[in-house]
Formats: structure tokens, C-alpha cells, sequence
């Protein structure tokens, strides 16, 4: 019996352990925060958004904001990434829930199935290719977006850095 006990003690513990280190539902607001916490640690996000000027159109809002979800999780939220400019740094300061209005001028929402946001934070193809075959769908400002295509693979690339659990969708 005492065995018994021991074993549904260990077994427990083992479950409690897995659940908290579990990883975040991939496009919820936690989720989200690492994407930000990754951005900031990124170089090329960091330094060539600032280099190339794209941080300046934001209307004069003092941020940008990215808007991302999964495009077959139905009525889920969507997330956001708001970056500002910062000591000559583009820095993430908000990844969470989206609370943002978007301006389509300066701002950009992107959605993709899971699978593809999965082989884009890979590596398997780059921006380019993603929209080329529909399988990356974006609204914003598209000739800001082409001129910069190597911070823009650079931020598809932190979806494979984030760890997040495709196996359900965002809670609503």
C-alpha cells in the first residue's frame, strides 16, 4: 500500500511539473510576451529597423504596432507586439492580448494557419515566398514591409524561438 501511495505521489508531482512547465498556447497573450522578450534580444530587429528608418512611420504615435493570430483558430483573440524607438533601438515594450486600433498606414496585422506560422519559425521558406503563396497574409504598409525583408524573416523566425503548444487555440 505504502508503495502504491509513493508511486501516486511520484506520478503527481511528475504531472503538477509538466503543467507548469508546459509550454503557452502559441498567439496567447503569454505567449506573446516571449515574442516580445525575443524581439528585444534579437539584433537584427533591434538594430536594422532602427538603421533603416522604418520605426519613424508611426504616425506620430511614438510606436508601431505588429498584430498576429492563427488563422484556423476561429474567434480567437488576437496578440500584438508594440515596438518603439529608444536609444537608437527598436524595442519591444508591450507583447500580450491586442488592445491596439491599427492604423493600416503604419501598423500591421498578419495571420497565417499554424502549420505555416510552424514552417516559418522554422526557417523553411521567408517572407517573400509565405505571401507569394498565400500562405502569409498581411495588411499594413506593404512597400515599408518589402524594403525591409531581412528584419521582417528575422521576426517570422521568433515564432520557432518562442516555444508554444500548437495543440489548441488561444483561449477567447
Amino acid at each position: 500500500m505504502r508503495r502504491i501511495k509513493r508511486l501516486f505521489a511520484a506520478l503527481a508531482a511528475m504531472l503538477i511539473a509538466t503543467a507548469v512547465n508546459a509550454a503557452p498556447t502559441m498567439m496567447s497573450p503569454e505567449w506573446a510576451k516571449g515574442m516580445c522578450e525575443a524581439w528585444n534580444a534579437d539584433s537584427t530587429l533591434t538594430t536594422k529597423l532602427a538603421e533603416s528608418g522604418w520605426i519613424k512611420n508611426d504616425k506620430g504615435r511614438g510606436y508601431k504596432v505588429m498584430q498576429i493570430y492563427r488563422a484556423d483558430c476561429p474567434g480567437s483573440p488576437r496578440v500584438e507586439l508594440k515596438v518603439v524607438s529608444k536609444e537608437g533601438k527598436v524595442l519591444c515594450t508591450y507583447g500580450g492580448k491586442a488592445e491596439s486600433k491599427l492604423d493600416g498606414s503604419a501598423d500591421y496585422l498578419m495571420w497565417a494557419q499554424t502549420e505555416y506560422w510552424t514552417e516559418m519559425g522554422k526557417g523553411a521558406y521567408g517572407p517573400m515566398r509565405a505571401m507569394m503563396f498565400g500562405r502569409l497574409r498581411f495588411d499594413g504598409p506593404y512597400g515599408e514591409a518589402m524594403s525591409n525583408m531581412g528584419p521582417f524573416e528575422s521576426f517570422l523566425l521568433l515564432v520557432g524561438k518562442v516555444p508554444g503548444d500548437t495543440s489548441s487555440c488561444p483561449a477567447k
